[in-house]
């Protein structure tokens, strides 16, 4: 049980590369963390981790420690949760990333209703602007749109997501509506410069048909939130998720431009590691989030029937 516990302790420190980052998921002092690490060396009789000041790498008896290290503790795993019959409570810390805006707006309010349901589970949400590797990262689940961009990650589509153009009533007054992508051009575009995709480069789809333009505008941001204002304040044109404008697409302080032409979809998704066995907190968060956007989407829906 100790070479157990050693070796949880020495993956983690080892995912965070950062004894004072170790420490604090720890709960313990970072001068805790090295005397643990410095008695895990002694009993082996190697050293695992080369330390400075500054940083902290693997040595090459590290490395080995911790990659078979992983595949050993979640071949336990497997055969816990085989033995277990699949019935392991659902408890422990779970550790959840998302993008700022939309995790402020959907991921934090579905934690909340999370936790009482299960009160035995301990969640960290880390909210940041930019996506990040799930594989680089110590988090259990990552909340993002699209696909898996790597083959040893399993997607999860947690809800479907389409993008749509939308603009202000009182720009269209002042602008008129475009009839076709080819208009686009010749409006004011709100840009978000984020992902991938190249900047101000907007791909349209139409019963086979396949139009992409280059838009422009006085204002561009890397942030959706700003985004969203600017086009409620009448800037211009704006490309974004549906679950970012549904609001206001439903109350008419935004409305929907070229509705008959389409954008590749982006699906909410859930990432987390390709392996034999997932954690019973895991599972019942993801199957918690599967339910709640459908109930979200349900709610959107028969507000919009109201309106």
């Amino acid at each position: 049980m100790d070479a157990i516990s050693d070796l949880r302790f020495f993956i983690t420190v080892a995912r965070h590369n950062s004894l004072a980052r170790a420490a604090q998921d720890f709960g313990v002092t970072p001068p805790t963390v090295s005397k643990r690490l410095a008695a895990l060396e002694r009993r082996l009789g190697v050293r695992l981790m080369n330390r400075t000041t500054r940083r902290i790498s693997l040595t090459p008896e590290g490395e080995t420690y911790v990659a078979n290290g992983e595949r050993l503790l979640e071949e336990l795993n497997a055969l816990e949760h085989a033995v277990a019959g699949g019935t392991a409570a659902a408890k422990g810390l779970l550790r959840v990333h998302a993008t700022l805006g939309f995790g402020r707006r959907h991921i934090a309010p579905a934690v909340s209703r999370f936790l009482q349901a299960y009160p035995d589970i301990n969640v960290q949400l880390h909210l940041t602007h930019t996506p990040v590797n799930l594989l680089d990262a110590d988090f259990d689940v990552i909340i993002r749109f699209g696909d898996a961009p790597d083959s040893r990650m399993t997607a999860r589509t947690l809800a479907h997501n389409r993008r749509l153009l939308c603009a202000s009533p009182q720009y269209l007054r002042q602008h008129g509506q475009p009839e076709t992508p080819l208009d686009l051009p010749n409006h004011q575009c709100i840009v978000i410069r984020e992902s991938d995709e190249t900047y101000g480069a907007w791909h349209l789809f139409k019963n086979g048909q396949h139009q992409s333009v280059k838009v422009d505008g006085r204002v561009s941001s890397n942030d959706g939130e700003a985004a969203i204002q600017w086009a409620l304040d009448g800037f211009g044109i704006l490309l974004r998720s549906e679950w970012d404008i549904a609001r206001y697409l439903r109350s008419g302080r935004l409305r929907e431009v070229l509705p008959d032409w389409s954008f590749r979809p982006a699906d909410i998704v859930a990432l987390y590691p390709r392996r034999q066995y997932v954690s019973a907190r895991t599972r019942a968060f993801l199957d918690y989030l599967t339910d709640w956007f459908a109930d979200q989407r349900k709610t959107d829906s028969d507000t919009t029937l109201r309106v």
